[in-house]
């Protein structure tokens, strides 16, 4: 009857647990109505739908944006191609990647509350979202060993990390990480635990065994992070006596300008490639569903983040993209110019 509020309190069954019932005020929309077991479906005013999309579509914009500006800049200039910007190379195809793909995605899950793709891609997704950040943090590893050798050891830097090295380590971690994920792929489809009692049709779950799980803390966070920490707080340590050093010589009288402008220059790629490692490693933690989810957009958050790192460091960074943005980059042997002394 018209004006008469209904009052329903739908029994769930045990395969309809997470299914909500319909309030006297509200009717309850689902993901899929025509299926028993769909999942609810979170009310939004056209207000926030509006907003939210506007947001996420202009920051994935912005992270796809300026990493191909460093991707552009790297791989145009063959002086920018040393064994440090290899990695960072390397970073910043990872980021654009999640930029491209992996954020736009998630926002139109997070916003929809509801997965409308099927389950081969929900599958498909959590893979690529696994592979581009854990190739990420193995990029983290790979700069912070980098920075360790140049800082605590440079006498041996250019004999121990060359280009080729670089760049054959930079292809080992996206092939490990591709295999791990691979092999993650596998063992989900082999797993008794694909299907539980309490999910509902409409969501896109990260579904993992005891043991992955284990395996998946150790070697995707505790094992690099741990790493990162130790590498960078030798690195430090290393930066703050050679500063003591430096100063009591000047203050002896001895010239030292060339050995200590070379030394700072390393300090202060170290210090801005540790605040990316310090901004990325936000994001990683596995904690509640809610909290897990506003650090994983952190985490989506340094990757657009990162460029304006090296934009208020790196003068070649400056430098690249006034002439990538004003179109120098397509002049004769403008590989050839050399972007420290422009």
């Amino acid at each position: 009857m018209k004006g008469h509020k209904r009052e329903q309190n739908k029994l769930l069954t045990e395969g309809d647990s997470l299914m909500a019932y319909e309030t006297e005020d509200h009717e309850t929309q689902y993901c899929f109505p025509a299926i028993n077991s769909s999942c609810i479906k979170e009310k939004r005013s056209s207000h926030e739908y509006h907003i939210m999309y506007v947001f996420f579509s202009l920051l994935s914009a912005w992270t796809v944006f300026l990493n191909l500006l460093v991707i552009i800049s790297i791989s145009h200039f063959k002086k920018l191609h040393t064994p440090t910007n290899l990695i960072i190379l390397s970073l910043a195809v990872a980021d654009m990647l999640i930029g491209l793909i992996v954020m736009p995605v998630d926002a139109i899950k997070l916003i929809e509350t509801c997965w409308y793709f099927g389950d081969t891609l929900c599958e498909v997704f959590m893979i690529i979202m696994g592979l581009l950040g854990s190739t990420s943090l193995s990029n983290l590893v790979l700069i912070a060993v980098d920075r360790y050798m140049a800082v605590c050891h440079p006498l041996q830097y250019p004999q121990k990390i060359t280009t080729t090295k670089a760049l054959i380590s930079v292809c080992v971690c996206w092939f490990c990480s591709s295999t791990y994920n691979l092999g993650y792929l596998i063992s989900r489809r082999h797993s008794d635990t694909l299907q539980t009692p309490d999910m509902c049709y409409g969501r896109c779950y990260l579904i993992i065994s005891f043991s992955w799980m284990i395996t998946n803390l150790f070697f995707s966070f505790l094992l690099p992070c741990s790493l990162i920490i130790t590498l960078y707080l030798r690195i430090f340590y290393v930066a703050h006596q050679q500063v003591k050093v430096i100063n009591s010589l000047m203050k002896g009288g001895k010239f030292v300008k060339e050995g200590s402008v070379k030394r700072k220059s390393e300090r202060k790629a170290a210090l801005t490639l540790g605040i990316i490692v310090v901004v990325s490693l936000t994001g990683t933690a596995v904690i509640s569903s809610a909290t897990m989810t506003f650090l994983l957009w952190i985490l989506y958050i340094s990757c657009g983040l990162n460029p304006l790192i090296y934009a208020l460091f790196y003068r070649w960074f400056k430098l690249s993209v006034k002439h990538i943005l004003t179109f120098k980059i397509f002049e004769s042997a403008s590989s050839l110019m050399d972007i420290f002394s422009d």
